[in-house]
């Protein structure tokens, strides 16, 4: 079922001019935004003619222009973007998950909310940019690009992209690795529950790819405020567990922060940067902690 367009809140777009997309090589380069600014050259945008030099090619030449001016010009472009961002969206049930105090807000909203802040960005700093939805019964992707038009297509998408079934196995997310390039930029946006999506992360960042992983969790996962009985079901495999909120409370605050912990040592050892993120958090803070002074709008 498709979904009302993805809006943001004009004090969200107000604080994206704040930030400025970089990846790990740029913060050594002196450049700025994904990559050093666009360059002319045989690229695929038009932007501006020049006086021929010797040296270009002859095929850059306007012959057009050459018969009514009987002087060579060349046509220059803009070259595509060295770099690239694609934004990864866990599309499994778990992701549906949303607090009894907002039950229309799920981890899915959240992280498209993300998306399309990042996506925004992007856009701003004339950056290209991609997506695939990871679902099991196929991954939604979208090859990088740039433009309006780019945003218009992602609101789409993300309109028909449902929180269901498992995280995608290894023969679903094959074609991946074949679109994802040596220099692009990875933001992944999960709950991190499932093996397979840390795995896939681990194994683009030990290729070379630069990963930045949110976590997306809810309030309730962090507080635990139930009191008296519940029958809490996992949503993928269908498990359930009755007992009584009170008394589960310190076991499961327990458990869930070393797996927390054991997560971050995990990504931390692989080289990707990460952060998590609460559902009633701002919906840009992890943008802030990557690409701002590292400190998340209150």
């Amino acid at each position: 079922m498709a979904h009302a367009p993805l809006t943001l809140p004009p004090e969200v777009r107000s604080r994206l001019k704040r930030l400025r997309l970089r990846t790990r090589s740029d913060l050594g380069s002196g450049g700025f935004g994904m990559h050093p600014s666009r360059n002319k050259g045989a690229g695929l945008e038009f932007a501006q003619y020049r006086a021929y030099e010797p040296g270009d090619e002859p095929r850059r030449i306007d012959w057009k222009l050459f018969a009514r001016s009987d002087r060579f010009f060349v046509r220059e472009a803009e070259e595509e973007s060295p770099v690239a961002v694609w934004l990864l969206i866990d599309g499994s049930a778990s992701m549906a998950q949303a607090d009894r105090a907002r039950p229309d807000y799920s981890r899915l909203d959240a992280a498209q909310l993300l998306a399309l802040c990042t996506a925004e960005l992007a856009l701003m700093q004339g950056d290209r940019f991609g997506w695939i939805g990871l679902r099991e019964a196929g991954l939604m992707v979208a090859d990088p690009r740039g433009g309006r038009a780019q945003i218009d297509r992602l609101q789409l998408d993300f309109a028909r992209l449902a929180a269901e079934g498992g995280f995608p196995d290894a023969a679903t997310l094959a074609p991946l690795w074949e679109r994802i390039g040596p220099h692009d930029l990875v933001l992944f946006l999960s709950d991190c529950f499932d093996e397979r999506g840390i795995a896939l992360i681990e194994r683009l960042a030990k290729a070379g790819r630069e990963v930045l992983c949110v976590q997306l969790l809810t309030v309730e996962e962090r507080d635990f405020p139930f009191e008296g009985g519940y029958r809490f079901r996992e949503q993928e495999s269908g498990a359930a567990l009755i007992g009584d909120g009170k008394a589960l409370r310190e076991a499961y605050l327990a458990r869930f922060a070393a797996a927390r912990a054991a997560l971050d040592e995990r990504l931390d050892a692989a080289g990707i940067r990460h952060v998590t993120a609460f559902l009633d958090a701002p919906v840009d803070a992890p943008l802030h902690v990557f690409f701002g002074r590292g400190v998340p709008p209150a």
